[in-house]
């Protein structure tokens, strides 16, 4: 009896085990939880990215492009993806679905094909032959390509070389994603690093090189920000409105043609003439003032000052000096560069910052085509050289702005330097980098200097370093006309504004303030017009301009928080690839080797003590 209770409680113990293990499956399916151990907090997400996916009401699809037979890094970030959007699937209740797909053309039944007379003509797909299916999918194809492109889909061509057979191959990879809600325009996501990460290398005589492995972490750093971005401005309710100060000789509609593409998909953005009316803050969020050529008035700095006193935010991106490339080439020698007299000096002083009449130079920069001589045949020989009036810009410490942010071109650019002003905080957004050196007021810009100075490696002047170039403005800020204005003209401009004269914030609110017009400012060129922001003509290569100046925007406007995700950072913990190399047959034995004989050395102790214990 005692061994038939035992047969009996054993059952039910192996009865209850199975149900428990069934229940545990089944509880780990509906229940999802994991512990982020890494010290950057690489698998969590931030606050306001799970509040807006908790706050989604309506389903949204997601095409990821990046899939198919990936190079290994890529096939890494196609992983991080897929991993981050299941996440978002998970807290947003399944209301974010999401697919990995190619973009492919998929015939239907019939398909409608342009004639030789300019005429349409629908043909049943099963009468076309093979050879004329595969022309039309090409073209087809190449039709939908071009949409994607319009839409902002981005797509490389990936050349992989054999080590083995030393042969060359060509992929078409699309690092690149497509966010759809509802009716509204799809927004594509640029799954690739805002960021380049260059090699050490000799910034004057040495063409950098990207570290492909350091650049692809810092994008799946930048995911969660990404996504989380395009389904806020999809999903907002309230779109904020961006104006462009006009009435004192801003830069023309030609050279903010990037800006204003860039603007007009993603907030209500129109001109505002400063010289017809007070800017009301309730109305226009934040105002651009870009590249101002004539002198502000009293009248228009009071505009100003009672915007910004009431909660407006503004933008300043202002060119002290005046200096230009085409005032160098059309008189192939120098010039002076000199100061626009735009009599901002005071407002500026008093929220915080000064821009110093003088231009920043820096070793580390862009360089621009020259004639050096000409051939046999009268052609001029051209050669690139480094041209420290064009430095690059990057940040300077970890601010939300500008971190994970690729080089920013700047062009003839000066320094900027930060007053005390109480209730004011101040960070730097951009710097120049380590080589940098100042040409003070009235400047003398000379091609043959810079260039004999560069042939001679004549550095020594290049001393100074970190020279800041953007700066953010931030907190409560006092009016520039405390204690000078009549009853009379407070209560004029209160009648013009619809709110009484303010002679300080009684809430925080921001500024951004460039020494240089034209980082957001694009180059015309002659032959394909309008250029992006940062990029150069005979240049192939576009700097985060765009990149650094959206952010700004997005940081000024926003009220979601999700800006703080920008904030992650990856650690890259590389293997020594030179160790790699050195002892790769040592780790492959330990690897492979060694494990197998550890399972035949156990068989072997295993039968021998079997052997000794049963006698057999």
């Amino acid at each position: 009896m005692s061994s038939a209770k035992k047969i009996f409680n054993q059952k039910n113990t192996w009865l209850i085990l199975f149900v428990g293990l069934i229940a545990i499956i089944y509880a780990s399916a509906l229940l999802r939880y994991r512990i982020d151990l890494t010290a950057e907090k690489r698998f969590s997400l931030n606050q306001s990215t799970k509040k807006l996916l908790n706050n989604i009401d309506s389903t949204i699809n997601i095409t990821v492009f990046l899939t198919g037979d990936l190079p290994a890094d890529y096939k890494k970030l196609s992983i991080a993806t897929n991993d981050l959007l299941s996440e978002f699937r998970d807290i947003s209740h399944n209301n974010i679905r999401f697919h990995f797909e190619k973009p492919e053309y998929k015939f239907s039944d019939s398909v409608t094909i342009l004639k030789d007379d300019s005429s349409f003509e629908t043909i049943a797909t099963k009468q076309l032959s093979q050879q004329q299916l595969e022309s039309l999918k090409d073209s087809f194809q190449n039709v939908l390509y071009d949409s994607l492109q319009k839409l902002g889909v981005v797509f490389e061509q990936n050349n992989d070389v054999s080590q083995t057979n030393e042969k060359s191959t060509q992929q078409l990879i699309i690092p690149s994603a497509i966010v759809e809600y509802e009716g509204y325009r799809p927004v594509a996501v640029d799954l690739r690093s805002s960021r380049t990460v260059f090699k050490n290398y000799n910034v004057v005589n040495d063409e950098p090189q990207e570290d492909k492995e350091a650049t692809l972490n810092a994008a799946e750093a930048l995911l969660e920000y990404k996504f989380a971005n395009a389904i806020d401005k999809l999903t907002r309710k309230n779109v904020p409105t961006v104006a462009y100060c006009l009435g004192n000789g801003e830069a023309p509609p030609q050279q903010v043609s990037d800006l204003i593409k860039s603007l007009a998909s993603d907030y209500r953005f129109g001109p505002i003439d400063l010289k017809e009316s007070y800017i009301n803050p309730d109305i226009v969020n934040t105002l651009l003032i870009v590249k101002p050529t004539q002198p502000f008035t009293d009248e228009d700095k009071l505009k100003l000052d009672q915007y910004v006193m009431h909660g407006g935010k503004i933008i300043w991106c202002i060119d002290k000096l005046y200096a230009e490339l085409d005032s160098l080439m059309r008189s192939q020698a120098d010039f002076v560069a000199f100061d626009r007299n735009l009599n901002l000096d005071d407002i500026l002083f008093r929220y915080g910052v000064r821009i110093n009449g003088n231009l920043l130079q820096d070793l580390n920069c862009s360089k621009i085509p020259l004639v050096t001589g000409y051939n046999a045949d009268g052609s001029p020989k051209m050669q690139r050289f480094p041209w420290p009036y064009y430095p690059f810009l990057s940040s300077p410490n970890n601010n939300i702005v500008s971190k994970n942010l690729d080089r920013v071109l700047s062009i003839f650019p000066s320094s900027i330097d930060t007053i005390k002003a109480p209730g004011i905080t101040k960070t730097i957004l951009l710097s120049s980098d380590t080589s940098s050196r100042l040409i003070s007021s009235p400047a003398i810009v000379s091609l043959n200097k810079i260039m004999n100075d560069i042939s001679t490696q004549n550095f020594n002047s290049y001393n100074e370093h970190y020279i800041p170039v953007a700066v953010l403005l931030e907190g409560k800020f006092t009016s520039l006309y405390t204690n000078r204005l009549t009853q009379n003209v407070k209560d004029s401009v209160a009648k013009a504004l619809g709110k009484s004269f303010s002679a300080g914030n009684t809430n925080a609110t921001q500024q951004i303030v460039m020494s240089d017009a034209d980082i957001i400012t694009n180059e015309v060129s002659e032959t394909t017009g309008p250029l992006p922001m940062g990029e150069l003509p005979y240049e192939n290569y576009r700097f985060a301009n765009r990149e650094f100046f959206l952010n700004c925007v997005d940081y000024l406007t926003s009220t979601s928080g999700i800006f703080e995700s920008r904030n992650k950072d990856f650690t890259l913990r590389l293997l020594d690839k030179k160790k790699v190399a050195d002892q790769r047959i040592s780790w492959q034995l330990i690897n492979i080797v060694i494990p197998i004989a550890v399972i035949i050395l156990f068989g072997l102790i295993y039968q021998w003590k079997r052997k000794n214990s049963f006698g057999m």
